[in-house]
């Protein structure tokens, strides 16, 4: 997946927890909140003040956990590791490290059962 193709993703599965998201998606979705963040911040201290900046990470928050679920559920995680986010240092951590972790082609329990409905 390239960096269009990861972006787009990133919008239409605005709030799409369910599903997998591949490391090229994610790591091209991050660099992509990353740029733009960059830039507004930029923005807002020529135009001192914050509110541009802050409409942006309010708007991609939700799209941002989202996709950070579907990363972990595509290494057969349960999204709701992100938590381990709040345990610092160790957290974050082992959260990068699944990150980086490559695609668990293994299926899950649900997607069996989706099958057979």
């Amino acid at each position: 997946m390239n960096f269009g193709e990861a972006v787009s993703s990133f919008f239409r599965n605005y709030v799409n927890f369910s599903g997998r998201a591949s490391r090229s998606e994610f790591w091209y979705s991050y660099l992509f909140i990353f740029i733009v963040g960059i830039v507004l911040v930029i923005v807002d201290a020529i135009v001192k003040n914050e509110i541009i900046s802050s409409i942006w990470n309010l708007a991609i928050l939700l799209p941002t956990l989202a996709m950070t679920a579907r990363r972990l559920h595509d290494i057969n995680r349960s999204g709701w590791h992100q938590l381990l986010a709040g345990l610092f240092p160790i957290g974050p951590i082992a959260l990068i490290i699944w990150y980086c972790k490559k695609s668990d082609d293994t299926v899950t329990l649900t997607e069996i059962e989706r099958v057979f409905r």
